[in-house]
């Protein structure tokens, strides 16, 4: 008779295969009964999410009949059910395809490989290689949830012949769910719209883990039938909530302790008791941060330059080649960062944060901020039938309010800003240069210049790119004094941070290799000592950052994906640099013999050596500087998984953190690796997911 422990896990295991099958009778099904249904063309082999195409030379316009006579007899187009689609962005020339691809889970999660998450999906993140903020500007400093974010920069603006719509569906361990759904059809030829919905909800195993994130945007492009007009709009809105328990109460011990092995009774320093819930509908927050924020633009272009066509046998085809562009663009954020706690703990606020509370006290800090940012720009085409070659000048006038818990703040800033991009007329060369100043204002003397150069060489498409930045920028607003979240008793003014970075990159597609170099080097950088304690890092100092991803062929379907991270900090700052990181993925990757199947199955194993990593202060969402812990874990994280596509339709499964099994009075995945000090990754989770598209 089995043993309750690995009773559970045979159990588990049947469920598992039980879904894995049920999937496979319900992509199975829909590929029968879709076999007349359009699917994408040319999807993007890259392993890349985005892979550019070419736009062509000029504008193209619709095509117009001249009178050809209608040929009752004419033979079917067997592309007439297909759809061709593509997306431009923000500030980018190129257009980009979807990415088909299925070997990487990572490329479609919220997280990706090299991001690291206190436990549970929508908590806290930072990334395992060192890479501060560092754009200029104003910026309010709460960067622990961007992952979760939409940004404008990132929001597809569409272009397509048919309807397309996408269902996104993920179910993992303790009722932890997303849940998306994006649609974008042409309303004619030059007018297009887009939205996405993506809810991220996980109750977490340890108490007081709770997240609930929503996001939501909205893009349209339209474009005038004579071809020199064009409007871009979007509006965004971010909604990101998670629970703070403090961490686990003297984690050291207490989770090899048998009388916890269910994780949900550790008791841990914020919340207070709790029962678990998985109602996903339920989005109050006792104790924890609420992040919103909402993003409204509108940027409007009209050409100037020469009108010509393209006549065939049948059509005729305008075109409009620009030489001078002017454009207008308006933004407006609302932005809210707030830290609640309804039934604060005493002893803790007192013990790391100096704050005496009385009975009945709660916690409550907040900074709100409101931008409206009045943007004009001229563009100048030097060959008019190569729109990825401009010359860009612009101004800018931006005006900001908000109000702390202290006190209402308004500031302003006036910037200026140039640019210059060539994609070369055969593809081969791409350089791009771009530089903004902040002149007057509150980040008077901000400032970033960058230069980036890509050449494509081989029959392969392989690529050398050379890239170099230098950024100087007022710290983030929650070092300021006047921020509800800036809680130290001294009052210091820093400098200006100022970071300079010079990257190489060596991607060989013929080979499945991919090489990055990266050299930063920093001035005044600006931290936490402690959970509240800001500083400011006088001393200058440096850091290396090596990459190296490879795909090795073990044999005809059997693939190694390998991927190796190392950095090195010189000087003496205070900054914490995981040593070197390993990622390996072996997979069968083939069809089994059925021609319409893309599968993925294997092991993927991430090793993190000691090392000391930063400490979380829950109440300024912030990553701090310590070097009292050394994060040891005795094996690397483990996880199984099985991805697939049949046509429209697909699928993963994944057994995460497998290499938490042991027996603790009885089997059980209770090996939990540390993350951080009090923060712990979860035992077994089992995640499955759907991607469903369709084409009306």
């Amino acid at each position: 008779m089995l043993s309750k422990g690995p009773a559970i896990f045979v159990a588990t295991l049947a469920v598992i295969r039980n879904y894995i099958l049920l999937l496979l009778s319900l992509a199975s099904t829909t590929w029968v009964a879709s076999q007349e249904m359009p699917v994408l063309r040319n999807p993007s082999r890259s392993r890349n999410l985005m892979q550019g195409v070419p736009t062509g030379l000029g504008r193209l316009g619709n095509m117009t009949s001249t009178g050809a006579t209608q040929d009752s007899m004419k033979r079917r187009d067997k592309l007439a059910d297909s759809i061709t689609i593509s997306y431009r962005l923000l500030n980018q020339p190129l257009s980009y395809l979807l990415d088909s691809t299925v070997d990487d889970f990572t490329t479609r999660f919220p997280l990706k490989a090299t991001t690291l998450q206190l436990g549970n999906l929508g908590g806290a993140t930072r990334p395992l290689l060192f890479s501060p903020y560092g754009q200029p500007g104003f910026d309010a400093g709460f960067h622990a949830y961007d992952p979760y974010r939409l940004i404008p920069n990132e929001v597809p603006f569409f272009q397509t012949t048919r309807p397309y719509t996408e269902l996104e569906y993920s179910l993992g361990s303790r009722v932890e769910q997303i849940i998306g759904l994006q649609h974008t059809q042409n309303i004619n030829a030059g007018w297009n719209f887009f939205f996405r919905y993506r809810m991220i909800n996980s109750p977490g195993i340890f108490q007081h883990q709770r997240s609930n994130h929503s996001n939501f945007v909205f893009s349209t492009r339209y474009q005038s039938k004579n071809l020199r007009y064009q409007s871009w709009a979007l509006w965004l809105r971010n909604k990101l909530q998670s629970e703070e328990n403090g961490g686990i109460i003297d984690s050291t011990d207490i989770l090899n302790d048998p009388i916890f092995v269910d994780r949900f009774n550790i008791p841990v320093w914020l919340g207070g008791a709790d029962n678990f819930t998985s109602n996903f509908f339920n989005t109050r927050i006792k104790t924890g941060n609420q992040y919103n924020n909402r993003v409204l633009l509108w940027r409007n272009q009209y050409d100037i330059g020469r009108k010509d066509s393209l006549v065939t046998d049948s059509t005729v085809v305008p075109l409009f080649f620009p030489r001078v562009r002017v454009e207008h663009q308006l933004r407006f954020d609302k932005e809210q960062y707030a830290f609640i706690d309804k039934f604060p703990r005493a002893s803790y606020y007192n013990r790391f944060y100096q704050i005496p509370l009385r009975l009945g006290d709660t916690i409550d800090l907040r900074d709100q901020w409101q931008l409206l940012t009045n943007d004009f720009s001229i563009y100048q085409f030097p060959d008019e039938k190569n729109l990825k070659q401009y010359f860009k000048v612009g101004a800018s006038l931006q005006l900001i309010w908000g109000t702390t818990s202290l006190r209402a703040n308004s500031f302003f800033n006036t910037s200026g800003n140039v640019s210059y991009r060539n994609i070369t007329r055969n593809k081969k060369w791409d350089l791009a240069l771009d530089g903004v100043l902040y002149f007057a204002g509150f980040n008077a003397g901000d400032y970033q210049a960058t230069a980036r150069m890509q050449r494509i060489f081989g029959s392969k498409k392989n690529t050398i790119e050379v890239n170099a930045s230098n950024t100087n920028r007022r710290p983030s607003f929650v070092f300021d004094k006047r921020s509800s979240f800036y809680l130290s008793k001294r009052l210091l003014e820093f400098n200006k941070e100022n970071r300079t970075q010079v990257g190489v990159v060596l991607d060989f597609q013929a080979i499945g290799t991919r090489l990055t170099g990266n050299y930063l080097l920093l001035n005044n950088y600006t931290y936490f000592t402690d959970f509240y304690q800001p500083q400011q890092e006088s001393s200058l100092f440096t850091l290396l950052q090596l990459s190296m991803l490879k795909t090795f062929r073990i044999a005809q379907r059997w693939r190694w994906h390998a991927e190796a991270y190392w950095q090195l900090r010189v000087g003496a700052a205070q900054v914490n640099t995981i040593p070197f990181y390993l990622r390996n993925r072996f997979a069968y990757e083939g069809n089994l013999g059925f021609k319409n199947l893309k599968l993925a199955t294997g092991v993927e194993l991430r090793y993190r050596p000691p090392y000391k990593g930063d400490a979380y202060s829950p109440l300024l969402g912030q990553f701090f500087y310590q070097d009292s812990l050394t994060i040891e874990n005795q094996l690397p994280d483990i996880a199984a998984y099985a991805n697939f596509k049949i046509r429209s339709f697909t699928a993963f499964v994944r057994a995460e953190n497998l290499n938490t099994a042991r027996d603790l009075q009885g089997f059980g995945f209770t090996r939990n690796n540390l993350v951080a000090n009090g923060y712990a990754l979860n035992g077994l989770h089992i995640r499955v997911g759907i991607y469903w598209q369709f084409v009306n």
